[in-house]
């Protein structure tokens, strides 16, 4: 086994992962990041994405809606806004977020209507149902 550092992933409702890896990767705002044992100090902003874990043939995956991504002391903290494995998001109800999130965003002409907001809640669907699609089988190819 290669050299490992622990990471911990975290939502403001509980400990979603903890353990160490020998690398991940994830969707920053810069592009995708990898990290390996020993990699510098780096402080990040997440996208809607996956979080990719690998320890020798283990593989993990993780869909988180954006965040933070510290990189520190021979750790890696990721605060997300949420998060969850692809086995486990409800393909019905994330398209009928997208679905709702569409129809705020053809409501242009309403000023009740955030647009930003709206922006946002449909990226978040589409990557959850594009994750559930890629990584949901359970067999990880990364």
């Amino acid at each position: 086994m290669g050299r490992t550092y622990r990471v911990e992933i975290v939502t403001p409702d509980r400990a979603v992962f903890s353990g160490e890896v020998e690398s991940l990767r994830v969707t920053a705002y810069e592009g995708s990041l990898g990290v390996l044992a020993g990699h510098a100090p780096m402080l990040c902003v997440l996208q809607p994405g996956a979080v990719l874990l690998r320890t020798g043939s283990d593989r993990k995956a993780f869909v988180v809606s954006g965040g933070f991504m510290d990189v520190a002391g021979g750790r890696v903290l990721i605060l997300a806004d949420s998060a969850e494995t692809p086995e486990s998001i409800d393909r019905s109800r994330a398209e009928a977020s997208a679905r709702r999130a569409r129809e705020r965003l053809q409501a242009t002409a309403r000023k009740d209507v955030d647009l930003d907001r709206a922006e946002r809640a449909l990226q978040r669907a589409l990557n959850r149902l594009r994750m559930a699609d890629k990584y949901g089988g359970g067999a990880y190819d990364f």
